[in-house]
């Protein structure tokens, strides 16, 4: 028989329990560290907080120990390397399709039986009269295994919805990649194009010294005015003051091309310089090849469309909600007593089929399916917004290539003709037989003419990587374009 024993009466019990309880909220919020914080004493006062402490979760800067050695330079290469490497933005990509990976795995869950494991343990105090109560404890484990056998297709929608979800943000990772490719590729042309034409204003300057040089020796000879002097001088002092303003946009430039790489702004670093020789004779094939190309290989458009199959695989999945399943469920536990009654334990075990079928949801299903079909409508739709904008923006790249082509032909024949020029007029200055305002006209020319070759062999740099981008290749600028048609395989 179970164990009785006598309760003696307490007085005004739910008083006790009510103190309890509140020592039970006091301990709590002590243990959690509550700590209050201030708030603005007026609207126009600021709140005093302590500053936040640093993030220990901030990765180190990935750069090579080589590369800060004094003297070295970095590539264009390296430069996107490091950026791939540092960059927030290819990090977040990468982590999203980690998580899309886990939820495809999460989604392939019902094909495998689940099982459950629970143990309990009670304590029951029965009063039999005034004075005695009954007191038993039983405890034991339990075992339950269930299984989804059919479900009309739910399962398998619910996978591909989430294998396509996985799809597309691989090809957002890869758009990304591609995304910081392009911008680090043009703040690097930047960078590099400024440190060109610092050093074409270093020639300008020295162009202008000759030409003041030549001013003051024919005005100390005698057969010079002091106007040529000044005006010389003036010219002097320009090139100079445009020599300074480069400086600081040099400096800044470097700095932005670090925050690019995901490096902080002061990091010592160098690159190389502006290439002199264009390789002009890259060919690329016609606009509607590299259209061609883009719609096969755009991983954002790549991605659009994998969000489409995702959105039909969702209406599958909701589909599959107002259709019928079999399910099998088994069970098993075995509980002990104590005190023993008449056997120290007992066994229970169960089995059974389960079909389900919903026959009315108030409608919900119904909506659920339309809204999904909707949803697909939306995604398809913006998938061949998408598209069109990509046939534009690589017709429209495809020909600002083209033109930058010509740009450099053009501005190699125009610095050609200004140097010589230049060099004409210095001579016939010095000979006596030309005039200031001649020599300063060809100098000024040639200091034009120079930075419009830069900006044609940067500009075509820049033109090529945005033809790259847009057609989905993202080759580096050292590398050759790599057209495909649409539908085979990258």
């Amino acid at each position: 028989m179970p164990d009785s024993n006598v309760t003696l009466a307490r007085s005004r019990p739910h008083l006790t329990g009510a103190a309890f309880a509140v020592a039970l909220a006091v301990a709590g919020a002590a243990l959690a560290g509550w700590d209050t914080p201030p708030v603005p004493a007026r609207p126009n006062l600021p709140v005093d907080l302590p500053a936040p402490p640093p993030s220990a979760a901030t990765p180190a800067f990935a750069i090579p120990a080589e590369l800060l050695k004094p003297g070295a330079t970095f590539t264009l290469a390296q430069v996107v390397d490091i950026a791939l490497q540092n960059n927030p933005l290819t990090r977040t990509s990468y982590l999203l399709a980690l998580s899309a990976a886990a939820q495809l795995g999460s989604k392939r869950a019902p094909y495998y039986p689940s099982v459950d494991f629970s143990a309990s343990g009670t304590r029951t105090n029965q009063p039999q009269d005034s004075s005695v109560t009954s007191t038993q404890n039983l405890y034991g484990a339990s075992v339950t295994a269930n299984y989804l056998l059919l479900d009309m297709g739910g399962r398998s929608a619910n996978a591909d919805d989430a294998r396509f979800a996985l799809i597309a943000a691989d090809w957002a990772h890869n758009a990304t990649i591609q995304n910081v490719i392009l911008g680090v590729e043009t703040t690097y042309v930047q960078y590099v194009n400024a440190k060109a034409e610092l050093e074409a204003a270093r020639a300008t300057v020295r162009s202008a010294q000759a030409a003041l040089n030549a001013a003051a020796g024919r005005h100390d000879a005698g057969v010079g005015t002091i106007a040529d002097v000044l005006q010389a001088r003036t010219a002097l002092s320009q090139a100079q003051l445009s020599f300074q303003s480069l400086e600081g946009q040099v400096l800044a430039l470097r700095g932005t091309l670090a925050t690019a790489m995901g490096l902080p702004a002061n990091t010592p670093y160098d690159v190389g310089v502006l290439a002199e020789e264009v390789p002009l004779d890259r060919g690329t094939d016609t606009a509607e090849q590299l259209i061609a190309t883009a719609r096969a290989r755009r991983p954002d458009l790549v991605a659009a469309r994998a969000l489409v199959e995702k959105a039909d695989a969702h209406v599958r999945a909701v589909r599959s909600d107002g259709l019928p399943t079999l399910s099998l469920s088994a069970g098993a536990n075995r509980t002990y007593f104590d005190p023993v009654p008449t056997v120290g334990h007992q066994d229970y075990w169960s089995a059974r089929l389960l079909v389900t079928f919903p026959l009315f949801t108030g409608f919900a299903n119904t909506y659920n399916i339309q809204k999904a079909k909707e949803d697909a409508g939306v995604a398809q739709a913006l998938a061949d917004t998408l598209e069109q904008q990509v046939i534009l923006q690589v017709w429209t790249s495809y020909y600002y290539f083209q033109t930058a082509t010509q740009l450099v032909k053009t501005s190699r024949d125009l610095l050609a003709s200004a140097e010589q020029s230049e060099r004409v007029a210095l001579g016939r200055y010095k000979e006596g037989v030309g005039t200031i305002i001649d020599l300063l006209t060809a100098q000024a020319a040639l200091a034009n003419a120079r930075s419009q070759d830069i900006q044609a062999r940067s500009g075509w740099f820049v033109a090529l990587a945005q033809l790259a981008h847009d057609t989905g290749t993202a080759a580096p600028l050292d590398q050759s374009i790599v057209v495909v048609k649409e539908g085979s395989t990258p």
